[in-house]
């Protein structure tokens, strides 16, 4: 069996992702425009979906685990008085409700019910595996199963009123795992009706926001150190980087883990956390995460 060739271009894109694209259809794009096979990306967006969509190149795959679980800022709107099959404008309507008279206070008011560590319950059209299928395969297939809430946070739910009373423009900072449009349909519960999501956009993850995004086809290829910047970043010297190198455990820093390994050049060598084997931790060592295959700048 031939090996697979090793990659050969390594960096982060920040992607504005566009409208009636999937997120692997971002990827198969890039994969053409760099010609590298090794490209994925960090926190699936919906086809309808647009915004920063974060894609490693080459080696930086590997560090795509450290930026999954970030935070996530959304805006979109909320359309009150219509339930969808998929809780956004891209479904069936399968309800109506009377909701002209509700407020903007009141609509105010049930969002900060919504706000904080809350529960949510996954929709159908969820990519969450339930007995080996994913929950949109399930539903495309019209079965709908029971799903167990989730514990989720949402940090901020900030609601602004538009030209229409019966549509407000929602900014939403949530941990990852939040659903959008769960929230948006919750929402109209709370109100004794019901609604859906539509025009949705992340604007950031993490500290990665909008602002510094590019179209696929523009798309500005960041070194690797840049996919840790949140992190803690160690400085070691040539010794220390032969042994980061071999993946061996390290007395640990005093800076908070993770740490992002750098040699003296700047290059990064892999990422580090506290050790810990059969639930035992210790704190006054470090082990390796991830130790990339070849040093990268």
């Amino acid at each position: 069996m031939a090996r697979r060739r090793p990659p050969t271009v390594h960096g982060l894109a920040i992607i504005d992702k566009p409208a009636g694209v999937t997120s692997h259809d971002v990827v198969n794009q890039m994969r053409k425009l760099l010609g590298e096979r090794r490209i994925g990306h960090a926190g699936t967006l919906d086809p309808d979906a647009t915004g920063v969509l974060l894609v490693g190149v080459g080696y930086v795959t590997r560090l795509m685990q450290f930026l999954s679980g970030m935070d996530k800022t959304y805006e979109a709107e909320v359309v009150f008085g219509v339930e969808t099959n998929t809780l956004d404008s891209a479904g069936e309507v399968t309800a109506r409700h009377d909701m002209t008279g509700i407020t903007i206070e009141q609509v105010r008011i049930a969002a900060k019910k919504l706000t904080g560590e809350i529960l949510q319950i996954p929709p159908m059209v969820s990519a969450i595996r339930v007995d080996g299928k994913r929950l949109h395969e399930l539903a495309r297939e019209g079965v709908v199963v029971e799903r167990k809430p989730r514990p989720v946070t949402v940090h901020s739910f900030d609601v602004q009123p538009t030209d229409d009373p019966l549509v407000v423009s929602i900014v939403v900072n949530v941990s990852s795992g939040t659903y959008v449009r769960t929230l948006a349909a919750d929402l109209g519960t709370l109100l004794g009706g019901g609604a859906h999501l539509r025009n949705l956009k992340r604007t950031s993850i993490g500290d990665f926001t909008i602002s510094e995004s590019h179209s696929p086809e523009s798309a500005v290829l960041l070194s690797p150190i840049t996919a840790l910047r949140s992190m803690t970043q160690i400085v070691v010297d040539a010794p220390t980087a032969d042994m980061v190198r071999h993946g061996r455990v390290l007395p640990a820093w005093k800076e908070s883990a993770p740490w992002a390994i750098v040699d003296e050049q700047g290059i990064l060598l892999g990422v580090y956390d506290v050790f810990e084997s059969h639930g035992q931790v210790d704190v006054t060592r470090a082990k390796p995460t991830v130790v990339l295959a070849e040093a990268i700048a």
